[in-house]
């Protein structure tokens, strides 16, 4: 069985998770949302739900070459997105970005 982890897509993803649990207001709870989507994600990357090619924002394809794309429901209609690599010996949910529902919409145009 291989092992899973999560990473992020990049350093400026990484320090803006990092920077909420010392945030204000809303954000150090959204800190401990993610940590638990993140535990999630380790037991089962595929436990969100899986957006179809058409709906990717080409903003992803380009920058981070995904070939796969989900999207895990967070509480208070937050949503974390990420892709699944994996080899012969790992798989790693990356961490795209997480918004709230109206960026969301924003940014797949619904």
């Amino acid at each position: 069985m291989k092992d899973t982890f999560v990473g992020f897509a990049d350093e400026k993803t990484k320090k803006a998770f990092e920077k909420l649990k010392k945030g204000k207001g809303a954000e150090p709870n959204l800190y401990e949302l993610l940590n638990r989507a993140f535990d999630d994600l380790k037991k089962d990357p595929s436990i969100g739900i899986k957006i179809p090619q058409k709906l990717w924002p080409k903003e992803y394809i380009t920058k981070y070459k995904i070939t796969n794309l989900w999207k895990y429901d967070l509480p208070n209609a937050w949503r974390l997105i990420y892709t699944i690599k994996a080899d012969e010996i790992m798989i790693v949910a990356v961490v795209l970005e997480w918004f709230d529902h109206k960026k969301y919409e924003r940014k797949f145009k619904y």
